[in-house]
């Protein structure tokens, strides 16, 4: 059975990358959460 997670680095830039996130008002409040939370990374 194939798996559901298929590592691709240009599909995960698009979807995820910090690009994708600013591009969007929610993806924008995902980020300013992270910086909140402390996270190391605060996208792909």
């Amino acid at each position: 059975m194939k798996r559901t997670f298929q590592p691709n680095k240009d599909r995960r830039k698009k979807k995820i990358g910090f690009r994708a996130r600013m591009a969007t008002p929610s993806g924008k409040k995902i980020l300013s959460a992270r910086r909140r939370k402390g996270c190391k990374t605060i996208s792909a």
